[in-house]
């Protein structure tokens, strides 16, 4: 049985009971504590905390991301960082009281009961769990891979009211632990799976004033397709425009599913666009056509969700239409080498 190691938050007047194989983030999320963190996986930094007292091992945290001069001054990421002792630790980030409502960590079981073929290279996995699950929409579970220690992380695309199947769109990854491995090689119906969530801090739970546009590349529209659904039955954007960027037609999924809530919605809008074949619809990179679409952003948000070179691309051209840095909301899908443990969205 591994120790265990007591870590008070800077701020907060109560002790988390850590193990020692155990990350400071893990812990602090099950107890309800709530943390920033973003990538889970050691890429991001969004979970920088400074240890005020004790001492850490710092694990496979990448020099890319917490450098030996940010260790040496005491740094470290919760969600590498293990303890080897009783610490003290300073969130870096802001852990104040935003109104989003914060749902603790917790382990899942469930079964696969749907694992369709929906896009080129692109599955629909749905899982019914035994216990509901409490999340926000735009956050994300990550699924336990079988006979191996990694975990990869998938955003549920349904809204946070089926709290009991989860559905995630998955694309395939050449040589992935998960996809190649597992999803799109041996998983059936019926299979049991074991998960965790929910996870991260892409989100859209409350009523706001400004118009909203949404982008997704590939499969970073599953969250999207989740906050399209919530802010629709709960009233919570005044105009929402849902833009869906693929290659060729192949790469487009749910298509019929968006047209359909445009028709019932009149103030929602969905526009797929083609960057390498010419159809009937919008062509080009997805940043160029919103950029055509909208003279100006001024005065409305952004949630961005896909490859990062696409999020980057689109919160530069979203700043040059004059939207506030402030309303712009991203989440990156990142990928790690197949061999990797840790845990990444493949």
């Amino acid at each position: 049985m591994s120790d265990q190691y007591l870590v008070r938050i800077e701020g907060k007047n109560t002790d988390i009971a850590v193990e020692e194989t155990q990350s400071i983030l893990d812990a602090a999320l099950r107890a309800n504590e709530w943390l920033p963190h973003s990538c889970t996986q050691g890429t991001c930094g969004t979970c920088k905390l400074k240890v005020l007292r004790g001492e850490v091992d710092h694990r496979q945290t990448p020099e890319y991301t917490l450098t030996v001069e940010e260790r040496a001054e005491g740094l470290a990421l919760g969600c590498m960082a293990t303890p080897r002792s009783d610490l003290t630790v300073e969130p870096l980030g802001n852990v104040s009281d935003d109104g989003v409502p914060r749902h603790p960590l917790r382990d899942y079981e469930g079964t696969v009961v749907v694992l369709d073929d929906i896009a080129a290279n692109t599955r629909r996995l749905v899982i019914e769990l035994d216990t509901p699950m409490q999340f926000n929409a735009g956050q994300y579970a990550e699924l336990i891979v079988p006979e191996h220690a990694g975990a990869r992380q998938y955003s549920m695309a349904n809204p946070p009211t089926e709290t009991r199947r989860l559905e995630f769109h998955i694309k395939l990854t050449a040589g992935g632990l998960s996809t190649d491995g597992w999803i799109f090689r041996s998983m059936t119906l019926g299979e049991r799976v074991s998960l965790r969530g929910p996870l991260g801090q892409f989100n859209l739970v409350a009523k706001q004033d400004e118009p909203a546009i949404l982008i997704g590349g590939g499969t970073g529209l599953a969250p999207l397709k989740s906050i399209v659904q919530h802010a629709l039955v709960e009233d919570l954007v005044p105009e929402l425009f849902l833009y869906h960027g693929g290659r060729r037609r192949e790469d487009l999924y749910d298509v019929e599913f968006f047209r359909d809530l445009e028709h019932r919605h009149p103030h929602f809008h969905y526009r797929p666009v083609l960057s390498e074949e010419q159809w009937e619809g919008a062509t080009g990179l997805v940043t160029d056509v919103v950029v055509s679409d909208f003279p100006s952003c001024k005065g409305m948000s952004a949630f961005l969700c896909g490859p990062p070179a696409m999020v980057d691309a689109a919160v530069k051209a979203l700043k040059r239409r004059r939207m506030a840095p402030r309303l712009i909301f991203r989440e990156e899908f990142a990928i790690t080498p197949a061999t990797s443990t840790a845990p990444a969205v493949l």
